[in-house]
């Protein structure tokens, strides 16, 4: 498994989403992306980030950007978290790890003394031409929306 790499082609991804259509890297350009991988549909940390996201999605729909939560949860799981959250994008649907393991988040992780294996909570910027700008890795929720946004307007 390779790590994508900086300033190179995003990896590709075509995956199913909610409002019941796909979305891929190849529709979205023209646009900035913004893709946070997140562990869990309604866990706390994953719903206070999606919030922040949409509290945020003015100011990232003014500076040209698309934003997309990613996680393993099914379409269903997906459909019901955005109503109750009244999220105002798209959330995608990785059940079989493809797009998760082609950006390198699936990591080892420890709960309760069992380890297992789960999304690491982490965000990329891809710029219009579908290259790869930054990445946040072992993402802390707290100002990291922030963070994200003054890069994708450091980005023209």
């Amino acid at each position: 498994m390779s790590t994508p790499e900086l300033n190179k082609p995003a990896p590709a991804f075509d995956l199913p989403a909610t409002g019941e259509h796909n979305i891929s890297l190849a529709s979205l350009k023209g646009s900035k992306v913004v893709l946070y991988f997140y562990p869990r549909d309604a866990t706390p940390g994953c719903t206070t980030e999606s919030q922040n996201f949409r509290d945020s999605i003015e100011a990232f729909t003014a500076a040209g950007a698309v934003v997309l939560g990613v996680s393993q949860d099914s379409i269903k799981s997906h459909e019901k978290f955005k109503a109750k959250h009244e999220m105002p994008f798209e959330l995608l649907s990785d059940e079989e790890d493809r797009m998760c393991r082609d950006y390198d988040v699936i990591k080892l992780k420890k709960m309760y003394g069992k380890e297992f294996e789960g999304i690491e909570r982490s965000t990329f910027l891809i710029d219009e031409k579908g290259v790869l700008r930054q990445e946040w890795r072992k993402v802390k929720v707290p100002g990291h929306v922030e963070e994200v946004l003054t890069a994708v307007q450091a980005l023209d």
